[in-house]
């Protein structure tokens, strides 16, 4: 049986266990009201769509969904009574940041992903699944309004590429630019953590365009040097680095260095900026034909995904599924 099946039915068993409440917070557009609709519909919890009333009504009437607006809860800074409680939280938050009262208001009452967050952070829904409208660095910009999701704070994006029956996961697709040799140990360890919520043991590979130092680059140099950082870190998984994609990836290429500490093909690439992150992925997804869930927002507190702006509903629907594990 295809390994990846199973990976995804274990990862929709764990979701439908969980019953979480899901907040969908872009219920204007008509995606991810579909989203949540099947994730209603589907026994994997409570959908909590961020949106006007009409506006949903109307959207999902055009949907051929109407009878839906009766299972589904609409969520909003107009009908809640929790907003001058997510006020008080996001003024404490940022005041020393340049926001004054007003900003804070526009902030939590205008911002649907400020919103939606200020929720999560509160107890007011279990997951939260957001970005198909904006790009991903906007989404990220306006959680870590509310959330600590940056690099400093060791957060990190892990993409899963499906391919002919085999799962790689691809780290730093979201947070990092350019990260150095303890950010991409970082990142190793939050890989490590989503392969082994999707059933993985991981196997890390610090990829670049050398191998085990040939032919010598300053740009290759921190990619040898993030293992060493996780040799002291003692990590309870298997690494290496730095290597060509080849090598990572195929066992016969492997080889040629007996001396490699990973036991069989890595099935998590750390790659050296994000923007290698973006090529590989895109590369893979419109050359290859690969299967893409993510980037999974890994090291936050709570649940949240971030969708692609070209995702379909089913994307939408996976993420939430993601979230509702707490896959990251």
């Amino acid at each position: 049986m295809d390994p990846t099946a199973n990976i995804l039915r274990g990862i929709n068993a764990r979701a439908r266990a969980a019953q979480a409440r899901m907040i969908f917070a872009e219920g204007d557009d008509p995606r991810v009201l579909r989203a949540a609709v099947m994730y209603q519909r589907s026994g994997l919890g409570n959908a909590l769509v961020v949106g006007r009333n009409d506006d949903v009504k109307a959207k999902l009437e055009a949907a051929g969904l109407g009878d839906a607006v009766r299972e589904i809860e609409v969520v909003n800074a107009a009908n809640t009574q929790y907003l001058e409680t997510y006020k008080t939280f996001l003024y404490d938050r940022l005041q020393r940041r340049g926001y004054d009262r007003s900003d804070i208001h526009r902030l939590a009452a205008r911002d649907r992903h400020v919103f939606s967050a200020l929720m999560l952070a509160h107890g007011h829904g279990d997951g939260l699944v957001t970005g198909a409208t904006r790009k991903s660095a906007h989404i990220l910009e306006r959680i870590n309004n509310v959330f600590d999701a940056d690099a400093e704070h060791g957060a990190a994006g892990i993409t899963a590429l499906l391919h002919k029956g085999r799962i790689v996961l691809i780290a730093d697709t979201l947070v990092h630019e350019w990260p150095n040799e303890e950010d991409l140990a970082n990142i190793a360890e939050r890989g490590a953590v989503v392969a082994r919520h999707l059933g993985l043991e991981p196997r890390v590979a610090f990829v670049s365009f050398s191998t085990f130092g040939y032919p010598v680059s300053e740009r290759a140099e921190k990619m040898a040097m993030a293992p060493k950082v996780l040799d002291r870190r003692g990590v309870d998984f298997e690494y290496e680095g730095e290597m060509t994609v080849d090598v990572a990836l195929n066992a016969k290429s492997q080889q040629a260095y007996p001396f490699s500490r990973l036991t069989g093909p890595a099935n998590i690439l750390v790659v050296p900026a994000r923007h290698s992150a973006s090529i590989s992925v895109k590369l893979m997804q419109e050359m290859g034909g690969a299967t893409v869930i993510g980037p999974i927002l890994s090291g936050v507190d709570r649940s949240i995904q971030i969708c692609s702006t070209v995702s379909t509903a089913n994307d939408i629907l996976n993420m939430a599924v993601l979230a509702a594990c707490k896959v990251g």
